[in-house]
């Protein structure tokens, strides 16, 4: 599974109202780091398929769930469980420890 791309208007169906986990990654096309992580957040969406879900939400083109949820800084990343925020982290890191910190809060 992908990661799925994400908008304003499809933020509570894919994220909040998921049967699965979800990360949600906030980033922007001229955000290095958020570049950084892409390729290690394809990978760890097929490797943990069926587990989480791993979405996108570009915050140049999609405002609105950024602000809702207080997102300051990209690369920004988000687990829901349930439709609830229960872990969040600012930043790139390497792809063995994102996957670390996802399985940690799924």
């Amino acid at each position: 599974m992908a990661t799925v791309a994400v908008t304003d208007a499809t933020f509570d169906a894919e994220v909040r109202q998921s049967d699965i986990p979800v990360v949600v990654d906030f980033w922007a096309e001229w955000c290095g780091p958020c570049k950084q992580i892409g390729p290690a957040l394809e990978e760890i969406s097929e490797e943990l398929k069926g587990k989480v879900k791993i979405v996108k939400v570009n915050v140049d083109d999609n405002p609105n769930a950024p602000a809702q949820m207080g997102v300051r800084g990209i690369p920004a990343l988000f687990v829901f469980k349930n439709g609830e925020v229960v872990s969040n982290k600012a930043g790139a890191a390497p792809k063995a420890s994102i996957k670390g910190w996802i399985e940690g809060a799924i």
